[in-house]
């Protein structure tokens, strides 16, 4: 059964745009399901629709000699007349994997020129790196991209079969002074998230040890198809990078301190880093200031997409609350949770020379935003960071974040 991504509708309704909708995300995080799903609501509403993986070495083969030979698997659609689309003719084209395409940029480019609005493409592709290398033209104006993460809290309640709690979860962040009966429930849920992550196979599995075995499995087998197919040589130094990045998580990222520790130069890590990011793994967000020149040259901090894939890399999976690395794991959930409310190129952190720092600053318009401090218990919190960012940044509102629910600062799920 298809549980739908809150991706979904956004999708669905740029369906009507003739821009081509390229769907990229870790592998494993639910893309073919999700395109298959809408290819079945448009077949449903009697659409012209088609659907074809690159995945398929004849059809591969064949689009790899012109782009027209598509059109030996799927319906053609009539070309534009004088640059006019002709109506009621439009097909739309599913299409998996296409980062397998030779040149996926001249690809689209050809098609969308062809056959304008006559033809919509839905494609899939796994890595950003091979996007990015491959998609040499711009595309400017044919295509939109969206980013399809792994599961949110809020989904993984719906993939775990606890949805009766989402509409308490609502409650929780909207009405200020709630207090909920199911605040117990939720919390069990929160920490089981925090360590396995948001894959869908992890969450539909209900046994822990298989869970466990499922992480393993996308660390040691999909996360080996990025770096293979990034031509990285020496992986026994890929995943080490990989292992210490998930130590630091929420530090800053000294890359001559990582060179010499896996002992390779320092184009290499930037390499390795490339690949981690751009294979959906990890992120790397800059400093908060206010001359430009300064935050172009500090060391950013490095944050995991899914935390599931984080611990899996320093293969440790017990219990919350019994784990040292909790504020570690809760400073990443507010990451990501904040990357699913604001344009991710608007969060930073801010750190001072002596060590004086909030964990994220939102910027929202011209010289305002938000600062959010994380804090496993507000007691810790650290008043002269606070004062000194608010003293030089006043447009900026200050909130504490903690994992316990108290009244000295907001409670994370309320996020």
């Amino acid at each position: 059964m298809y549980i739908q991504r809150k991706i979904h509708q956004a999708l669905k309704k740029h369906l009507a745009r003739k821009e081509y909708t390229i769907i990229t995300g870790p592998r494993q995080c639910g893309k073919t399901s999700l395109i298959k799903a809408i290819y079945k609501e448009l077949q449903d509403e009697n659409k012209q629709v088609a659907y074809i993986t690159f995945e398929d070495q004849d059809i591969l083969s064949a689009i790899n000699i012109h782009p027209e030979e598509v059109f030996s698997y799927a319906m053609r659609p009539e070309k534009t007349l004088n640059g006019t689309a002709q109506k009621n003719k439009k097909v739309y084209l599913f299409i998996d994997e296409i980062q397998y395409a030779a040149n996926p940029s001249n690809f689209l480019k050809y098609l969308y020129d062809v056959y304008g609005e006559n033809l919509k493409i839905i494609a899939t592709g796994s890595s950003a790196f091979y996007i990015d290398d491959k998609f040499k033209d711009s595309l400017a104006g044919r295509k939109r991209i969206f980013e399809l993460q792994t599961l949110s809290f809020d989904e993984w309640l719906q993939f775990t079969r606890f949805e009766h709690l989402l509409p308490e979860l609502e409650k929780i962040r909207f009405q200020k002074e709630y207090i909920s009966p199911a605040n117990r429930e939720l919390t069990d849920q929160f920490n089981d998230y925090l360590v396995f992550g948001g894959y869908p196979e992890v969450a539909l599995e209900n046994d822990i040890n298989e869970r466990i075995l499922l992480l393993k499995e996308l660390k040691n087998a999909f996360l080996k198809k990025d770096i293979d197919e990034a031509g990285i040589s020496y992986h026994d130094k890929f995943y080490m990078l990989l292992s210490l990045l998930a130590g630091q998580t929420g530090n800053l990222v000294n890359r001559n301190e990582l060179a010499n520790t896996i002992g390779v130069d320092n184009k290499t890590v930037d390499n390795y880093l490339y690949v981690l990011q751009n294979s959906f793994h990890i992120e790397l967000i800059k400093p908060f200031y206010s001359n430009l020149r300064k935050e172009l040259t500090k060391m950013p901090k490095v944050y995991f997409k899914d935390s599931g894939m984080r611990n899996s890399a320093l293969n440790r999976f017990y219990d919350f609350k019994d784990r040292e690395d909790q504020g570690q794991l809760l400073e990443n959930y507010v990451y990501t949770r904040l990357t699913n409310l604001y344009d991710k190129d608007h969060i930073k952190f801010w750190r001072t020379a002596d060590k004086k720092e909030i964990d994220f600053v939102v910027t929202t318009s011209f010289n305002e935003g938000l600062a959010y401090e994380i804090k496993m218990n507000c007691r810790n919190l650290n008043s002269t960071s606070k004062k000194k960012f608010t003293e030089n940044y006043p447009g900026y509102r200050f909130q504490a974040v903690s994992y316990a629910i108290n009244n000295e600062c907001q409670w994370v799920l309320k996020l």
